[in-house]
């Protein structure tokens, strides 16, 4: 009789050594070439992000209209990990925030042109009750970043330091 089967036993195992030897060598080469672990300003975030002094980086929103900046974060229940909103301001003056319907506490974070800290409003409670009170500093600030309460000093956010932004355009 003829045919694969006919041939003898030689050649099952034959084939069955060149599929060892590619599983072998295919295995080996994924092994020499591993991923480097991610950085602080190489991960997955991607769209307009604030890097904190502690090196995390925050997803961010930006609230560019007077619309949008009335809006805030008012009404949300909850906060993303490492996420927050960035009001950017066409005048450098006093801006004063209020709680009002904003239903977590956040930290909100007064900045000059260049991203440095002039003042940290930390754990800012909801506003319950009118009238609310208004926060911030008297002195011009150009932007002021909102993060869940409680992560500014955790992120070593204070007066003086910078905040970076990357794919923020002003």
């Amino acid at each position: 009789m003829s045919g694969v089967g006919g041939q003898g036993s030689g050649t099952i195992p034959f084939f069955l050594t060149i599929l060892l030897a590619l599983s072998s060598a295919c295995g080996g080469a994924a092994k020499s070439s591993p991923t480097p672990p991610p950085t602080a300003t190489s991960t997955a975030v991607t769209g307009p992000r604030a890097v904190l002094p502690s090196g995390a980086v925050y997803s961010i929103e930006i609230a560019r209209t007077p619309e949008d900046q009335a809006q805030g974060l008012m009404f949300r229940e909850s906060l993303p990990a490492r996420s927050g909103m960035l009001f950017l301001f066409t005048d450098a003056g006093p801006h004063k925030f209020w709680m009002k319907n904003t239903m977590i506490p956040l930290d909100m974070i007064w900045m000059d042109a260049e991203g440095r800290v002039l003042f940290v409003s930390a754990d800012t409670p909801p506003c319950k009750a009118d009238p609310c009170p208004n926060y911030g500093p008297d002195v011009p600030a150009a932007s002021v970043l909102e993060i869940a309460g409680g992560m500014a000093a955790k992120e070593k956010v204070t007066v003086g330091s910078r905040i970076r932004f990357e794919e923020v355009r002003k």
